[in-house]
């Protein structure tokens, strides 16, 4: 990559920074901070949304899944449309109704303070795992640009980065940050694929494409997985807790499910291409960053790559943003300035640094890995819902079950195994009949006293 190149993605990301730091008011509270205000209109929530969901860590493992398998990787993205027009659906009225500072709050409310903390922490577990991952891909992404720095080093300045855009306002940082990112993308990913289309033929040989890197068992549990976690998601919830009233926070997600769903299709028609040229490559992890270095002229490779820089980077401050809310929301107390948001934020953020570079190794099954936790609480929350007589025993029940089968799941049948169909198929059916067993066995002690009143009344 030139100097037109590198001086285009320090320009961009500084600016990005920028805006971040920008202060559009005087006093921060954290009421503010963590929700903005809860008056965040469709496009700004649309685009939030989309560039939450939209980081470089799946967007590399779905690229280079295209370069492997060819045409069947276009069902990956199919896997998110899906999945978030379920959320659509089923819970983001529901979420802005409970309109919480996390979607933890809802346990503490249904079944009391203990299942409240308990959710808040298998939660953050999990975001932890998923943050860490991110920044991996953030780093392996960015060791192209910069080969001879460091990995602890390099990540470190991508982490520092990150925390300067959405530390001084909060959500209101990021959701600026996001807008920005959002627009570029509708016009930058289709440059991308036309150039792709345009660029001559490298080699002419006889393209040859794996299918042992595709089943449909693992297509199915992943779409089932991914209804069924992100029903739980709580970047996406403090986002909808952000929207302006519930008619705002349903039409942003089946708007972002699109977006999420076209955006990635894009991406792996690249790397489809790319292999369709000719171009051999020994990690397919580097499809998507070796498409645009060779594809794309001098200037707007730069941009795309700051570009990538920004979806990982908006996804981060999203989740990071989300941590710092769950952890003052249910374990300690909202103040009216922001200033324990900013440490907790910043505490999380060089957490996933460390991890990062010590635990994540495969980033696609360590994020599929993470959502063991969330996928544990979905019988609560829809019961919680939907079912009144979804009892706090049920609730620990189905929890209890959910985690010991997910886990269990992984380490008999490990990646290998195709463990998430274990888990996707007999895994959260045990959890919803366990969760149903256990309410109908071991009702709430209220609502049977109720029962017992109305009865004596007839």
């Amino acid at each position: 990559m030139g100097l037109v190149d590198i001086f285009v993605i320090l320009i961009f990301i500084i600016f990005l920074a920028f805006i971040g730091l920008y202060k559009s008011k005087k006093i921060v509270f954290e009421s503010s901070y963590l929700v903005a205000d809860r008056n965040t209109n469709l496009f700004s929530l649309i685009a939030t949304l989309v560039m939450t969901e939209f980081n470089s860590a799946t967007l590399i493992a779905f690229s280079s899944l295209g370069y492997i398998m060819g045409k069947k990787a276009f069902l990956f993205p199919l896997i998110f449309l899906i999945g978030l027009l379920f959320y659509a659906a089923i819970v983001a009225r529901k979420w802005k109704e409970f309109n919480g500072l996390s979607v933890a709050g809802f346990f503490t409310k249904k079944y009391g303070k203990n299942l409240g903390k308990i959710a808040s922490f298998l939660l953050i577990i999990s975001m932890i795992g998923f943050t860490s991952s991110y920044v991996k891909s953030l780093t392996l992404l960015f060791s192209e640009i910069f080969p001879l720095l460091n990995f602890w080093i390099l990540s470190f300045s991508l982490v520092f980065i990150i925390l300067l855009m959405c530390l001084r306002e909060g959500l209101v940082s990021i959701i600026r940050t996001d807008v920005l990112s959002f627009i570029l993308i509708l016009f930058i990913f289709p440059l991308i694929l036309f150039f792709a289309f345009k660029s001559p033929v490298q080699v002419d040989v006889k393209v040859e494409y794996s299918s042992s890197f595709f089943s449909y068992r693992f297509w199915i549990s992943l779409v089932i997985l991914t209804m069924f976690t992100y029903i739980l998601a709580p970047w996406y919830g403090q986002k909808i807790f952000a929207a302006k009233n519930k008619k705002t926070a349903t039409f942003a997600v089946i708007f972002s499910a699109i977006f999420v769903f076209i955006f990635y299709s894009l991406a792996v028609f690249t790397t489809y291409i790319l292999k369709e040229k000719g171009y051999i490559l020994s990690n397919p992890e580097k499809a998507y960053p070796m498409a645009i270095n060779i594809f794309l002229p001098i200037g707007l490779k730069g941009l795309s790559f700051a570009l990538l820089f920004a979806t990982s980077a908006t996804t981060l401050t999203g989740v990071y943003s989300a941590m710092s809310a769950m952890v003052i929301s249910d374990f300690l107390k909202e103040k009216k300035s922001a200033f324990q948001s900013k440490i907790i934020m910043i505490a999380f953020a060089f957490l996933s640094y460390f991890l990062s570079n010590v635990l994540i190794d495969k980033i696609f099954d360590k994020i599929i890995l993470a959502n063991i936790p969330i996928a544990a609480l979905s019988f609560a929350l829809l019961g919680g819902f939907y079912w009144k007589k979804t009892s706090i025993v049920g609730a620990y029940i189905s929890t209890i079950v959910g985690i010991v089968v997910g886990t269990l799941s992984y380490l008999i049948y490990r990646e290998e195994g195709i463990y998430t169909w274990v888990w996707a198929t007999w895994g959260i059916l045990l959890i919803f009949v366990s969760g149903i067993i256990g309410s109908i066995v071991f009702p709430d002690k209220k609502k049977t006293i109720e029962k017992l009143n109305a009865n004596e009344l007839l």
